[in-house]
């Protein structure tokens, strides 16, 4: 998470199961979660407004999991906060896995090195395209 601090995102994208940070840097970023048969890892909960995110340095960006290992409906539960702070406040981005135990309840944060959709965003966003 430490990859951020310092940087700025110029758009993101949230779905159901995954959120798109357009980062000026020229990369985005994926959180998102490769589902498998026997788990469920989702978005539970956006803590602050994600726009506090747009056009500012982040200041700082972390990754805090819980997990219960004595769950009466699952296996296995695991939620996972991402918690970001700027100038303009602080977001919080809470998923939540359960599983078997015996698959992934891990949220994946990835690079994605697509210019040319960056660039296509880049331009949307700024009215030019």
């Amino acid at each position: 998470m430490n990859n951020f601090i310092g940087k700025q995102f110029f758009y993101i994208s949230r779905g159901d199961d995954e959120i798109l940070f357009y980062c000026s840097d020229g990369y985005i970023w994926k959180m998102y979660h490769q589902q498998d048969c026997c788990e469920s890892v989702y978005i539970e909960d956006i803590e602050g407004n994600l726009e506090d995110l747009i056009n500012t340095d982040i200041l700082n960006a972390e990754e805090v999991c819980n997990s219960d290992q004595d769950n009466k409906q699952y296996d296995s539960v695991t939620w996972t906060f991402y918690k970001f702070a700027t100038i303009k406040g602080y977001v919080t981005i809470r998923w939540i896995g359960s599983s078997n135990g015996y698959y992934s309840e891990r949220v994946d944060l990835v690079p994605l090195d697509l210019k040319e959709e960056w660039r296509d965003r880049r331009l949307e966003v700024l009215g030019i395209q």
